[in-house]
């Protein structure tokens, strides 16, 4: 009776033990999503540690379990996918849910972002291209309606090329990624119903849900914090029909993320999937960490012994180790990985503080709104170069580095000024350009004590200017803006040919795209009428300020003049004056009246008023200009009232220059303009 009384108790004990085994065994199966039905409708990862996803690119899973679709190499895309096809036939209905984060190296730059897609074909994704297609399409399928994928992006960089509407949006795309629908992230306060905007690449963990009702084509996104509940309002609701991706049957469901230039690693931290029916909840509780958005706290002990530590080294090492170490201090510079992707030659700030003699006040060519130019002589290889340095203590002023670095760089033409490298150092940005002993053109056309030009100098001059602009505007992969045409920016090396300089204002486009810009930029007397309307910059407000120049050099005079009774003289008005009175050579330079051809004179000046003209679509291209110089064309016969009186008061009559005025920031007359050796 004794052993029969104690068979209960251990028959009792057994059956605790299975089920505390079942239990472990299905917190394990959620966790790893291996916890999928046996017809793959529904699926749930409470982190990635054991899952059994297909990963290609960068994409890794850590050994914590967070899903990192890439790791921070630049110029890097990561796939990962569902283990086996979802049967997505006749466009089904499906909801899904994932918890996400971005990291950036910087917390207002980022490079492209990431994407939830949908898909019937894996090697579409194979041929993908990081940057700007995150991973997704490349240049060919990006255009390619037949491509069957359906992704619902995380963007973090504004493409225009693709309409982007923001650097921080959430975005429904199909078979392109020009978005059917697109909104700034963010969320709705259920409470307040006011709309919270979130940053994408803040570092910090947020949740989407995303539900397409296949029977009324319709898909809508929701995001929020984490731990936040779902929104009762969607961020996102687009018609979307996906019955083409859902042609095959079966579709491959998973995420797609890609760098750039900058350092970027972007994460998921969960995921759950349901077909006809709400995707499985995820354990918050149960996600894996993501790592520290910040440095490391400083160990209290550290803070202590360290200050001690340091003060007994530097009495043990004495008067050498100071010397040493202003020495590194004295020449130290800042190198980032990104740097790699932009080519340009780099050189040492040792070189360049020797070259400039420490950048002295005796070596200064210039100062303007972005910074100071000192004439350098290198010693390896030896030559004179133009050294201009900016201050970055800015993000504003980083941003204006890597822009011009990225432009300039590729420039390359004998009317430009070349940048042949650059350097950092903190709190400093260094270019480097070629050196123009002769100085800026207009200490030649105002300064006395230079000399006079001749005509055949002065149309020399004119000439390469316009082939410089031409290069910017036709010649070149993308469409540049240089948006201060001027004779303080034009150059002369040494065999008095002419540089277009200062391409610090400088915006690019792509052909058939627009220019937009923030403010007008640029010197009063060369803006062009539409810029106190429109504020943007086309080539036309390029050949408006080429047609100010060309009567400047050919007259030798400022476009907008003070006379003695301070009354406002405008040069375009003094030259049409004289062609209304069959005189408009007389207009000319009298110091190179003798040295000229008279013909060749009233070309320029009449192609400075066709450039000039108040309506952009009047204006010629810059190739015809050149075609006009050159004698391929000729110039059309324009009586003088071709700029009429009325004209001219509409381009400058007082309010409209107030409008103007209002536009140009602080920094527009005072641009750098001398790369060269005049002061």
């Amino acid at each position: 009776m004794h052993a029969e009384a104690m068979t209960p108790p251990l028959e009792l004990l057994h059956l605790v033990s299975t089920l505390l085994l079942l239990v472990a065994a299905c917190r394990c199966l959620a966790a790893t999503g291996a916890g999928d039905d046996d017809d793959g409708r529904q699926f749930a990862y409470n982190g990635f540690a054991g899952a059994k996803l297909t990963l290609d690119g960068v994409a890794t899973v850590t050994p914590n379990g967070l899903l990192m679709l890439t790791n921070g190499t630049i110029q890097k895309k990561g796939h990962a996918f569902h283990p086996s096809p979802v049967p997505l036939r006749a466009a089904r209905s499906f909801s899904t849910t994932f918890v996400f984060a971005i990291f950036g190296q910087y917390i207002d730059l980022s490079s492209p972002g990431m994407a939830f897609f949908v898909t019937t074909s894996r090697e579409l994704l194979a041929a993908a291209l990081p940057g700007q297609f995150m991973g997704l399409l490349n240049g060919t399928s990006n255009t390619d309606r037949d491509a069957h994928i359906f992704a619902v992006e995380l963007d973090t960089l504004l493409n225009a090329e693709c309409r982007d509407i923001s650097s921080n949006h959430v975005g429904v795309d199909l078979d392109s990624l020009v978005s059917r629908g697109s909104a700034d992230a963010g969320y709705y306060d259920d409470a307040t119903g006011r709309f919270r905007n979130l940053s994408l690449i803040s570092r910090k963990a947020m949740q989407v849900w995303v539900d397409y009702d296949g029977a009324g084509a319709e898909v809508t996104v929701t995001m929020a914090p984490l731990g936040v509940d779902r929104p009762k309002k969607p961020l996102l609701r687009t018609a979307v029909n996906l019955s083409a991706v859902a042609q095959a049957d079966t579709a491959y469901v998973g995420f797609a993320s890609a760098t750039g230039i900058l350092f970027t690693r972007h994460f998921v931290v969960g995921w759950s999937f349901a077909l006809d029916g709400p995707a499985p909840a995820l354990d918050i509780s149960s996600l894996p960490a993501l790592p520290p958005s910040g440095p490391k706290p400083r160990s209290k002990v550290l803070e202590i012994v360290l200050p001690i530590a340091s003060a007994a080294a530097v009495l043990a090492a004495g008067v050498a180790v100071y010397v040493l170490v202003r020495r590194r201090l004295k020449y130290a510079e800042v190198v980032e990985d990104w740097e790699a992707a932009f080519g340009p030659h780099r050189f040492s700030y040792k070189d360049l503080f020797h070259a400039t003699k420490g950048f002295s006040d005796d070596n200064l060519l210039g100062a303007g709104g972005f910074g100071r130019v000192y004439k350098g002589a290198l010693r390896k290889p030896a030559m004179e170069v133009a050294v201009k340095r900016v201050s970055h203590e800015s993000r504003q002023g980083m941003k204006e580095f890597i822009a011009e670095v990225v432009s300039m760089r590729r420039l390359r033409h004998r009317n430009l000024v070349q940048l042949l490298g650059y350097c950092r150092r903190k709190g400093q940005l260094l270019l480097v350009y070629d050196f123009m002993p002769n100085g800026s053109l207009d200490k030649y056309l105002y300064d006395r004590s230079k000399g006079t030009l001749d005509w055949p100098q002065r149309l020399h001059i004119i000439r390469g200017v316009a082939s410089g602009l031409s290069y910017l505007h036709e010649d070149w992969e993308q469409v540049v803006i240089h948006r201060d045409v001027k004779a303080s920016n034009v150059l002369l090396d040494d065999q008095m040919n002419a540089r277009l300089g200062d391409f610090g204002l400088a915006r690019l486009y792509d052909h058939g795209s627009d220019a937009r810009t923030t403010h007008v930029v640029g010197t009063m007397g060369y803006l062009a009428p539409e810029l106190g309307h429109t504020g943007k910059a086309t080539p036309a407000t390029d050949v408006f300020a080429f047609g100010a120049f060309l009567p400047e050099v050919t007259c030798g005079r400022r476009p907008i003049e003070q006379d003695e009774g301070n009354n406002r003289i405008v040069l375009v008005d003094w030259v049409v004056e004289h062609w209304r009175n069959g005189s408009i050579t007389k207009a000319a330079d009298t110091r190179m009246l003798n040295m000229c051809t008279l013909d060749e004179v009233s070309l320029v000046l009449k192609l400075g008023l066709m450039c000039s003209h108040p309506l952009p679509n009047a204006r010629p291209t810059i190739r015809q200009v050149m075609e006009y110089l050159d004698g391929d064309m000729i110039l059309p016969d324009l009586s003088p009232a071709y700029l009429s009186s009325t004209m001219l008061e509409w381009m400058y009559n007082p309010e409209l220059n107030t409008n103007v005025m209002s536009y140009v920031s602080s920094t527009s007359s005072g641009v750098i303009s001398d790369l060269s050796g005049g002061r």
